[in-house]
């Protein structure tokens, strides 16, 4: 039945696309670059003398000498989550970029549709073999179950030592171990997603409570005068930080929803070819 070689091929599948492990450290220093040299671009403020070149990047967010006059500079007024909130939002993208390539390659070349009706009229005529050059066309995880399965329909057609039940389990086991295998890499890096789609949004909120802290803070400070400045830079931190956090996740729980639906697409298409590819079997053998 060639199954070895199949959990080979699938387990090689699997090893594929991107490991967390080494891609997040890496998101996470281009997040800090974008917050302190991108965001905090001396460019990105008005002039003062008391501040030279280059160390406006690195001042004190807090600090009254720093007067944003672009959006970018705004947002780098959101403080120290920024930066956090910012390795959030690349990650959803990096990790729903590869999502969408991975879903796709695991569709198969050729229309899917089209796919499951031509193997399913294969299937009534008891053409085996002109499925299986179909499922050799399409390729893709959907090709590679189905492929698994005819190829146990034809082992067991010719198979004397068992009887019609004992095929039927045999099939049946055969279908769902290489779905079982497949699965693993249509879901990988999903839960990022998903855990990103709620915590932007806790880290936002811790954001917003420290900014709402320092506004406070200055409000009761200066014996009676309040400071309007060290007032103003505390409210803008808490509303940047809210703003990214729930964009942030907003576009996660978007995205996950996504890749779910597409996922669960493909897992019908199997389930519908698997359920053509037993009463086929019970039919003709």
């Amino acid at each position: 039945m060639n199954v070895s070689k199949s959990d080979e091929q699938v387990v090689a599948k699997k090893a594929g696309g991107l490991n967390p492990a080494i891609i997040l450290p890496i998101l996470y220093v281009i997040a800090l670059a974008i917050y302190l040299f991108l965001f905090g671009n001396p460019s990105n403020f008005k002039a003062d003398p008391n501040i030279s070149g280059a160390s406006v990047a690195f001042a004190d967010v807090e600090s009254k000498e720093l007067h944003p006059e672009s959006f970018m500079g705004i947002i780098y007024m959101g403080g120290p989550v920024v930066h956090i909130l910012v390795l959030f939002m690349i990650t959803v993208v990096v990790f729903s970029l590869e999502r969408f390539f991975i879903l796709g390659k695991a569709a198969g070349k050729g229309n899917l549709d089209n796919f499951v009706v031509k193997v399913r009229s294969l299937l009534n005529q008891n053409k085996i073999n002109e499925a299986l050059e179909e499922c050799d066309r399409q390729e893709g995880s959907v090709g590679n179950v189905v492929k698994e399965g005819l190829t146990t329909y034809k082992a067991l057609s010719t198979d004397t030592t068992l009887n019609k039940e004992q095929k039927m389990v045999a099939l049946n086991k055969a279908i769902e171990e290489a779905t079982t295998l497949e699965m693993p890499m249509l879901e990988k890096n999903m839960m990022i997603l998903s855990t990103l789609g709620t915590v932007a949004t806790l880290v936002a909120l811790l954001g917003t409570v420290i900014g709402m802290i320092k506004a406070f803070f200055a409000l009761g400070s200066g014996g009676g005068t309040p400071d309007a400045a060290a007032l103003s830079i505390g409210i803008s931190e808490a509303l940047i930080n809210t703003a990214l956090g729930i964009g942030t996740s907003a576009i996660a729980i978007i995205l996950y929803n996504y890749f779910t639906s597409k996922i669960d697409g493909l897992t019908y298409k199997i389930d519908e070819i698997a359920m053509s590819i037993q009463q086929s079997f019970a039919e003709f053998n």
